[in-house]
């Protein structure tokens, strides 16, 4: 079972832009995202993601090289994983449900929390508006892929299912996804290998741990 252990960026303010959280993340150890649990699903993007947290927020940064990009849905909570995707899902060791945070190449956001895939609360879009995001997209010139980054920072107060003062010190389980339904070559890639019949990210059984420093 793979283990992540979050960095602690204390000295970040959660205010401080996007850019220079960005560059901060470029220090933080990347976690593979590269295992294909589904036989008729065998493309693998190169995809990696660095993770930290302070007493504010969590930060991610996802690394994505893939054969072609799709970025349709702009309203939050929108089917963004018909797109360039890329995912967290987080369960703290506390709570039955777990957390779905998805982001499109462009940012778009998507948030649920419930306890397994057909179980799912979206949270209203006021509260998904307040991660803030930044994504940057290259066409790389000799070879048929796109590379793209998406930097995000999610507020504590995004998880409303708990009162969080501070995630320091804290464990729980996740996963990290990427994926495209709707690309020419559709795909699902995950961090913590999942064992299933067919395509599904939702089973917090196959999650791998976490744990916030």
């Amino acid at each position: 079972m793979n283990r992540v252990s979050v960095s602690n960026i204390k000295k970040m303010a959660y205010e401080d832009p996007l850019d220079g959280l960005s560059s901060l993340l470029n220090g933080i150890a990347v976690q593979k995202i590269s295992h294909t649990p589904w036989k008729n699903f065998p493309y693998q993007p190169a995809v990696s993601v660095a993770i930290a947290h302070n007493e504010a927020a969590i930060f991610l940064k996802y690394f994505v090289t893939e054969n072609a990009i799709r970025a349709v849905n702009s309203e939050i909570n929108s089917a963004v994983w018909e797109d360039s995707c890329v995912e967290f899902f987080i369960h703290f060791n506390d709570d039955k449900g777990y957390y779905n945070f998805e982001f499109n190449c462009i940012g778009t956001p998507l948030v649920g929390f419930g306890k397994s895939r057909s179980e799912r609360d979206w949270l209203a879009k006021e509260i998904v508006g307040t991660i803030q995001t930044e994504s940057f997209i290259s066409k790389l010139k000799k070879e048929q892929s796109v590379d793209w980054e998406l930097s995000v920072a999610i507020p504590l107060s995004v998880f409303i299912h708990h009162s969080f003062s501070s995630l320091s010190g804290k464990e729980g389980r996740a996963n990290f996804y990427k994926c495209g339904d709707q690309l020419p070559v559709p795909h699902f890639v995950a961090w913590n290998n999942i064992q299933s019949a067919e395509p599904n990210f939702h089973l917090p059984e196959f999650f791998g741990e976490i744990y916030f420093q």
